[in-house]
C-alpha cells in the first residue's frame, strides 16, 4: 500500500531596485528583483516549503535561517537541491508539484517551459510533473500594487519503497 502526503508552500518578497529578478530558477530581464537573503526566488522558495512540509521536515526558515551568512545571496536552486536531498533521505519522492506566481508582472508565459525544466532538473523529476503558472490579484494587495511578488506551491510526495519490498522509514 502506498503512502502519500501533500505539502503546501507560500512565499512573498518585496521588489528591490538593482537586484536580479530570478523566478523558477530563471533570470528575467528587469530593472528590479526581489529582496531576500538568498536570490529571492519566490517560486523556488514556495516549492521548498511544499516539499519540506509534505515530508514533515519543517520549513525553509528552519533549514536555511535568514541570519546565516552561508545563505546570503545563495541560489534558490541550490537551496531546493539541498531540501530535495533531505526529503529523499527521509524516504519520500516527489510525485508532482504545482507552482503559482502571484503578481501583476512579469509576464512569465514565454519562460514557463524553461522554469519547469530548471525546477524539474533540480528535483529529479520529469518536467511534465512540475507545473508553473501565474495569476494576478486584479491590482489588489501588495502584489496588485506592484510592490512585490508571492508564490504558492503544492507538492504530492510518495513514500519511497526500498529493496525487499519494505518502505523507507
Amino acid at each position: 500500500m502506498s503512502e502519500f502526503r501533500v505539502g503546501m508552500g507560500v512565499d512573498a518578497h518585496a521588489f528591490s531596485e538593482g537586484v536580479a529578478l530570478v523566478l523558477g530558477g530563471v533570470a528575467i530581464e528587469s530593472s528590479r528583483g526581489l529582496a531576500g537573503h538568498s536570490d529571492g526566488d519566490v517560486i523556488a522558495h514556495a516549492l521548498i516549503d511544499a516539499l519540506l512540509g509534505g515530508a514533515g521536515l519543517g520549513d525553509i526558515g528552519a533549514l536555511f535561517p535568514t541570519g546565516e551568512p552561508e545563505w546570503k545571496g545563495a541560489s534558490s536552486l541550490d537551496l531546493l537541491r539541498r531540501a530535495v536531498a533531505q526529503v529523499r533521505d527521509a524516504g519520500w519522492e516527489l510525485v508532482n508539484a504545482d507552482c503559482i506566481l502571484i503578481g501583476e508582472e512579469p509576464w512569465i508565459a514565454p519562460l514557463r517551459e524553461q522554469m519547469r525544466e530548471r525546477l524539474a532538473e533540480v528535483v529529479g523529476a520529469d518536467p511534465e510533473r512540475i507545473n508553473v503558472r501565474a495569476t494576478t490579484t486584479d491590482r489588489l494587495g501588495f502584489t496588485g500594487r506592484g510592490q512585490g511578488l508571492a508564490a504558492q506551491a503544492v507538492a504530492l510526495l510518495e513514500r519511497r519503497a526500498v529493496a525487499g519490498g519494505s518502505e523507507a522509514k
